[in-house]
């Protein structure tokens, strides 16, 4: 049995040692905001947080996260109170289609947990592992920063 708490809840499966993840979030619990990109961890689409960090869940084998903390974009904020940059991201327009939004704001979180004031250098580092097909990235960049400054009291 393997136990983790997901989104502030303790859970626990049964399912075997190897599934990504990602499937065990999106199939058993229910999940969805988390999306399959490519499979290899390489596109971000699928990036939750494995104890506060950036990870690629569709590679991620659950008995890597066994009494681990992990956070989905649905445990990042709410409707009622939402996630800082949940609120620039519509402020700033980013989605285009979509897809990897949630990806993409799962992985600024991480970058602004550890860096509250990220100049564009350490958001173009962070953020290179997430693709956006579309190319939102410049309103990405600005919507990171406007949830820094938000985050900072500005």
């Amino acid at each position: 049995m393997i136990r983790f708490t997901l989104n502030g809840r303790l859970v626990e499966t049964d399912q075997p040692p190897d599934t990504p993840l990602l499937w065990l979030v999106r199939d058993t619990f229910k999940l969805k905001g988390s999306k399959f990109g490519c499979g290899a961890g390489l596109c971000g689409a699928c990036t939750m947080h494995l104890d506060g960090a950036a990870v690629r869940t569709c590679i991620l084998p659950i008995e890597d996260v066994d009494g681990a903390a992990v956070t989905t974009i649905e445990g990042l904020g709410s409707r009622a109170d939402p996630h800082p940059l949940q609120v620039a991201w519509v402020e700033h327009a980013v989605p285009q289609c979509g897809y990897c939004q949630s990806g993409q704001i799962m992985s600024a979180a991480a970058l602004l947990a550890a860096n509250p004031a990220p100049s564009d250098d350490d958001i173009d580092a962070q953020m290179s592992g997430n693709v956006c097909r579309c190319g939102t990235y410049p309103r990405i960049r600005r919507a990171i920063h406007a949830a820094a400054r938000k985050g900072q009291g500005a």
